[in-house]
C-alpha cells in the first residue's frame, strides 16, 4: 500500500484552530493530569500529542508511532518509526490514553483484531482508548466525481471495520467530533495534488489533473463544510 504523507501537512488538520478544537473535545472525554501516559498510533507529524505535551507537561513524554517519519515531526514528544502491531508486541509499557486517529482503514480485518487486542492489553487500569474515523454516512468531504466513488468505497470498508471494533470492545461510547472547515479553493486544490486523503493515493497524475479541473468549475472560491469524525471511547 502506498504511504499517506500529507494528511496533516498544511491542511485544516494541522491548523492551530483544528488542534485546539480537537483538544477541547479530548478534554471533554479524558481527565488529564501530569502523570498520564499517552500513546498515539498513526500520529503523523504528532501535532495532537505535541499540543497535549505543551499544555500539560506530562512527566512522561507522549509516544507517537507511525510507519513514516516526516521532516517536521514535532520534537517535544517521543517518536518511533515502527508498525503499530510490532511496537505493541515489543513494548512492555502501559498507557492511560491510547489514541488511534484516522488510521483503522490501513489495517486488514485480521490485523485490526490483533491491534485491538494488543491496545487493550497495553492499557493501565481505568485507561482509555479513543478511536477516531471519518463519518461513514453522508460524509461532507469535498470531492470530484471519481474521488467521491473511491471515498464511498473506502467509507464502506471503514463501516465494516468499525463494526469489528465495537464487537471487540463490547463496552464503549460513541460520540462525534465536528469541525467547520472554511478553505480557499486554491488551497484545497493543492491538497488534492498532494493526495492528502487515502482515497487519492492510487490516482494517476492524469486523474488528479482531471479532478482538479472539476473542482475549479464545480466549487466556489471559498469551500465550506463540516469535517465529522466518529469517536469510539473505550474505558478499561
Amino acid at each position: 500500500m502506498k504511504s499517506l504523507r500529507n494528511w496533516d501537512n498544511k491542511t485544516w488538520l494541522s491548523s492551530n484552530k483544528y488542534i485546539l478544537s480537537f483538544y477541547k473535545f479530548l478534554k471533554s472525554k479524558v481527565k488529564f493530569n501530569k502523570k498520564i501516559k499517552v500513546l498515539d498510533i498513526g500520529c503523523g507529524r504528532a501535532n495532537i500529542i505535541s499540543f497535549l505535551q505543551r499544555k500539560h507537561k506530562f512527566q512522561n513524554k507522549p509516544i507517537g508511532i507511525d510507519i513514516i517519519k516526516s521532516k517536521n515531526t514535532k520534537k517535544n514528544i517521543i517518536f518511533k518509526k515502527i508498525d503499530a502491531i510490532k511496537y505493541l508486541k515489543k513494548t512492555d509499557q502501559k498507557f492511560d490514553l491510547i489514541i488511534i486517529k484516522q488510521t483503522i482503514h490501513f489495517f486488514s480485518k485480521n490485523k485490526l483484531n490483533i491491534l485491538i487486542d494488543l491496545v487493550k492489553k497495553r492499557l493501565n487500569k481505568k485507561g482509555q482508548i479513543l478511536i477516531f474515523s471519518l463519518k461513514t454516512k453522508n460524509n461532507k468531504i469535498p470531492s470530484f466525481k471519481r474521488m467521491k466513488i473511491k471515498l464511498i468505497l473506502s467509507l464502506k470498508k471503514d463501516e465494516d471495520l468499525i463494526k469489528k471494533i465495537k464487537k471487540k470492545l463490547i463496552k464503549y461510547k460513541i460520540s462525534h467530533f465536528n469541525f467547520k472547515v472554511s478553505i480557499s479553493k486554491s488551497k484545497y486544490i493543492k491538497m488534492i495534488k498532494n493526495k492528502y486523503i487515502s482515497c487519492l493515493l492510487n490516482f494517476s497524475r492524469k486523474e488528479i489533473k482531471k479532478g482538479v479541473e472539476e473542482v475549479k468549475s464545480d466549487f466556489k472560491n471559498q469551500i465550506n463544510f463540516t469535517d465529522t469524525l466518529i469517536c469510539i471511547n473505550y474505558k478499561k
